[in-house]
Order: structure tokens, then C-alpha cells, then sequence
């Protein structure tokens, strides 16, 4: 995993997402180089490096990425939040973010609650 740029703490994270609802609530399109919020039960700390594979809707294969935890919302912050990380993208998934946002074309602009928001 260190051919990513360094060691990957806690393994890789898989998310997957089977539809634009879906990438709604979990796309951070507020932090630089586009987000993702991921569900988990690992403890992650702000900063870390981690490794992801993406199930992306239509897409034939899992898409890898990289980025580092730029938001953490613990366990027992109410119903309405799932516990998880928020990880920034690397800067060179540039295309992956484009694909997010015409997948959300619509969407963004809607107010509807995020898994972040």
C-alpha cells in the first residue's frame, strides 16, 4: 500500500455507491478536490493517509483512491448522523470528481440533507 504515497492506516475502505442518491450523500463538495464521506466503525485521526476502493454506479470496475481524513463524525452523534470519516481527495482524481458532479448535475443545488450536512 505504500506505492499510494506512504502507509494506509487501518486498511482499505470500500464504499459503494449503486446510485446519484447515494453519491448525494456521501459527496463532500466543499472540501478542495472534491470529498467523500464513508460510513465505518474504524478510528481514523484527522490527517490520516487512507486507501480507497470505490464501487461507482455503472462503472465495470472499482475505482482506487486515494486521500486524507479531513472530518470525523464519532459514534453517538444522534440519529440522524452516521458515524464515519470525511476524506479529501487527492488532487489527481480530478477526473473521478467531474464524473461525481455530472452524476449529480441537478442535485447539488437541491438542499437536501447529506450524511455531513
Amino acid at each position: 500500500m505504500e506505492a499510494f504515497g506512504g502507509s494506509v492506516r487501518n486498511g482499505i475502505l470500500n464504499l459503494a455507491i449503486k446510485d446519484e442518491h447515494a453519491l448525494y450523500s456521501c459527496y463532500m463538495p466543499f472540501v478542495k478536490n472534491g470529498g467523500l464521506f464513508i460510513s465505518t466503525r474504524k478510528n481514523y485521526s484527522l490527517g490520516d493517509e487512507v486507501f480507497i476502493l470505490l464501487d461507482l454506479m455503472d462503472e465495470p470496475e472499482r475505482i482506487p483512491l486515494t486521500g486524507r481524513v479531513v472530518w470525523i463524525t464519532p459514534k453517538g452523534m444522534g440519529a440522524s448522523r452516521k458515524e464515519g470519516v470525511g476524506i479529501q481527495l487527492n488532487e489527481r482524481h480530478s477526473a473521478i470528481i467531474d464524473k461525481f458532479e455530472t452524476y449529480l448535475a441537478g442535485l447539488l443545488e437541491s438542499g437536501k440533507p447529506t450524511n455531513t450536512m
